[in-house]
């Protein structure tokens, strides 16, 4: 393949298995729907309007990958994930990509539903799982938080990238040969340097974010330190 672009192309998947992506995409993303209106809050609305638009400004800047010959931006299911959750987060991702590929032509019309099963649910869901893991065992430090975002980042790029070699296993129109194993190892091979550089970015933003503001931290919600126990009255005395 002379490109590996995670915004697939129309006609590089054929049309049943894309409706079929397209049909899953659709009803996963009606769930996150339901399931992130009981997250949004007086923090969290705004908070998702400024994620999405972060993420559209920061695909529209790529790096050269000199050693694969492509260059890769930020997929932002990572970031999203940390910031708004993995409900709120994959709708921020999926509506960036709906908006490049109706508007900016970035991906194929017909290729949405591939295109956000890998970038919006896949690589959101990956990243969240890993996130709710390694704050259970990293310290609750702004070097934790970095690590926690810069590895999760990676994962959710790898994962997103084995999610288009599936579905062009099920589907491909181009005959590889049966080098399946040869199509995953060269994603996987430069997607691991696009998924360093946006670690690099998702760490130094959240990080950031969360010296400021921890409160707009979706991940850190749940580490805030537990309430001073009420003093009991004594002699009549609060």
């Amino acid at each position: 393949m002379e490109t590996l672009a995670m915004h697939i192309s129309n006609g590089i998947i054929n049309g049943p298995v894309a409706a079929v992506f397209a049909a899953l995409a659709l009803a996963a993303l009606t769930l996150c729907v339901l399931r992130g209106r009981r997250d949004l809050d007086d923090r969290l609305a705004p908070m998702a309007g400024l994620v999405a638009a972060f993420i559209f400004a920061v695909q529209m800047l790529n790096f050269p990958i000199f050693t694969a010959g492509v260059s890769g931006h930020l997929l932002g299911g990572a970031l999203a994930a940390l910031l708004v959750g993995p409900w709120v987060g994959a709708l921020c991702v999926a509506v960036v990509l709906v908006v490049q590929a109706l508007v900016f032509g970035d991906g194929g019309v017909a290729m949405l539903g591939l295109n956000i099963t890998n970038m919006a649910l896949l690589g959101t869901a990956a990243a969240y799982l890993l996130v709710a893991l390694l704050l259970r065992v990293l310290p609750r430090t702004p070097a934790g938080l970095a690590v926690t975002a810069f590895v999760s980042s990676v994962l959710s790029v790898l994962v997103a990238s084995q999610g288009f070699v599936v579905q062009y296993w099920l589907g491909g129109t181009a005959d590889l040969g049966g080098n399946l194993v040869g199509l995953a190892g060269t994603m996987a091979g430069a997607h691991l340097l696009i998924g360093i550089g946006e670690g690099l970015i998702t760490a130094t933003t959240v990080v950031t974010v969360a010296k400021v503001r921890p409160d707009l931290v979706y991940a850190l919600r749940g580490l805030r330190p537990a309430a001073a126990p009420a003093v009991p009255a004594v002699g009549g005395v609060r």
